[in-house]
């Protein structure tokens, strides 16, 4: 089996002028506060001075907009339609993020054929501006769009919930991304932690069972602790960081924001059209049971 290793110290900035680094905030389930994390994860990744491009992957049921008070008026169904171009339909948060939204409820967006990615993938590929990050809030579930997101991003941000449903669906898809997608680093993401004791058990623990049964390396990636001021930020649709700055979550999501940045940029980098190109040639998924 592979061993727990501490994946790459070396900073993106380092990296070949052009290359984006993708990360897909995921978890197999709902309830874990993955959109929470992608959200506050990308506004503090812009306000550490960061070019940051937030994208709804819920194409079925989009929340990123709901999350951040934003009225998109213009989504990727547009985009895929041919009315607009895809600059066009991006917004801006006081925070310097780029987001991208999804069309909520629109039930075709979460079934997008060759065709269609292939009107994404030229979207990107002439979108003005020099991006450096592109964060990816994934859907719940462990669905097609879900595991297509995973295999072409080039890191894999588990959010993980000290509850046993997080545990069993967490392992249920790095299980299925390791097996079938050959996608064997991971990086886990404790959240909603009384403190760092309980965080460092809970990622222990699912290390324990990949350790035993899978071919993988998990990288402790840290731990947003158990904060009021996240609902309440929620609530009023701002980022904890933009709400309330100085208490614990947001102190912990600059920290955050900076060990992602020094994160290495694997191999399999370059533009963003290239990780569109890779969501488009991906094998098909196979969602059987896990056992």
């Amino acid at each position: 089996m592979l061993q727990h290793k501490h994946m790459g110290e070396s900073s993106v900035r380092g990296a070949v002028r052009g290359a984006v680094q993708v990360i897909a905030v995921t978890g197999g389930k709902g309830g874990t506060g993955k959109t929470t994390i992608a959200v506050n994860l990308a506004t503090a990744l812009a306000q550490a001075g960061r070019r940051v491009l937030l994208l709804d992957g819920d194409l079925g049921l989009a929340s990123v907009d709901v999350l951040l008070g934003l009225t998109p008026t213009r989504t990727l169904e547009q985009v895929l339609s041919g009315t607009v171009r895809l600059e066009e339909i991006i917004l801006r948060t006081a925070e310097g993020v780029s987001v991208i939204p999804a069309a909520s409820g629109v039930a075709r967006m979460a079934r997008l054929n060759a065709t269609e990615h292939a009107t994404i993938i030229r979207g990107f590929a002439s979108l003005p501006g020099d991006h450096e990050i592109l964060v990816v809030d994934t859907a719940p579930g462990l669905n097609e769009s879900v595991l297509a997101f995973c295999q072409a991003a080039q890191q894999q941000l588990i959010v993980l919930r000290n509850e046993p449903a997080s545990l069993t669906d967490a392992y249920a898809l790095i299980k299925v991304l390791s097996r079938d997608h050959q996608v064997n680093s991971f990086r886990v993401l404790v959240n909603m932690a009384r403190d760092g004791a309980e965080a460092h058990n809970l990622f222990h623990r699912l290390q324990r069972v990949t350790d035993r049964y899978l071919e993988v390396a998990l990288d402790y990636a840290g731990e947003i602790p158990e904060d009021a001021d996240v609902a309440r930020a929620v609530r009023g649709q701002r980022t904890v960081l933009a709400a309330f700055p100085s208490g614990p979550a947001a102190r912990a999501y600059r920290r955050l924001a900076q060990d992602v940045q020094r994160w290495s940029l694997p191999l399999a980098s370059g533009r963003l059209e290239f990780f569109f190109e890779r969501l488009l040639t991906r094998p098909a998924a196979r969602l059987q049971v896990i056992k």
